[in-house]
């Protein structure tokens, strides 16, 4: 079964992209995942092709119609009837690798980008749209993270990534952050690969690699060893 990717955007020459190289290129050449960008404008009601309006109480910017936003996901649905709906917005729930698997194993995804000061909220309302945010930043457009969700979901497809076990030992797998790495040269600028990763022990070397894991995750993201410890419990 090929994953069906559909991107609703007001700029589709954007797509493939970055998608359309590396492991996600030679995965969509080989056709593990396909990719349908749709133009947003193609579903406006007037000759205009209008895709937005003034919002509702005043203020500056424009927000896009829910009846154009509507027309373009039911579209999609009805020819991926299977394929949940995200929307890409800040006000979104924090993408979590979790939530990338669980798309990954489906049969696609319809992403919703938006532009100007966002979504009519209605579409939230009247659709099953989720709400999903990359981070807490601001972009232009949706389109950005729509490629950050689709490269993280496409590198998990089965025979997209060389080596089975590269997606399983990588940060936020396990609810840690993943333990540092090194290659040759052995030493460089006076500083050294850890004696422990050349010994050759590799019960030693596991042992090494999970304290760094909890000790970088303590450190560096309070709130993933927070979640961690908490789900050991």
């Amino acid at each position: 079964m090929t994953f069906a990717a559909t991107v609703l955007t007001l700029y589709p020459e954007m797509f493939p992209g970055p998608l359309g190289v590396s492991l996600a290129g030679r995965a969509l050449r080989e056709e593990k995942w396909a990719l349908d960008a749709v133009q947003i404008r193609d579903f406006a009601i007037d000759k205009h092709r209008t895709v937005d309006d003034t919002p509702a109480g005043g203020g500056a910017g424009m927000v896009l119609r829910v009846d154009v936003l509507a027309a373009a996901v039911d579209h999609a649905l009805a020819a991926h009837p299977g394929c949940p709906v995200v929307a890409m917005t800040p006000r979104g729930k924090p993408l979590t690798q979790e939530r990338v698997r669980e798309l990954a194993a489906g049969p696609g995804v319809i992403v919703l980008c938006g532009r100007f000061e966002g979504f009519d909220e209605r579409i939230f309302a009247g659709r099953r749209v989720e709400e999903v945010s990359v981070g807490d930043i601001v972009l232009s457009g949706g389109e950005c993270a729509a490629l950050m969700l689709l490269d993280a979901c496409i590198r998990l497809l089965p025979g997209v990534m060389g080596a089975p076990s590269s997606g399983q030992e990588e940060s936020f797998e396990n609810g840690l952050l993943e333990y540092p790495h090194y290659t040759r040269p052995v030493e460089w600028e006076g500083r050294t690969i850890p004696e422990v990763l050349r010994s050759g022990d590799h019960a030693k070397i596991a042992e090494w690699r999970k304290r760094r894991s909890e000790d970088d995750t303590r450190s560096r993201r309070p709130d993933l060893w927070e979640r961690h410890v908490g789900a050991r419990v």
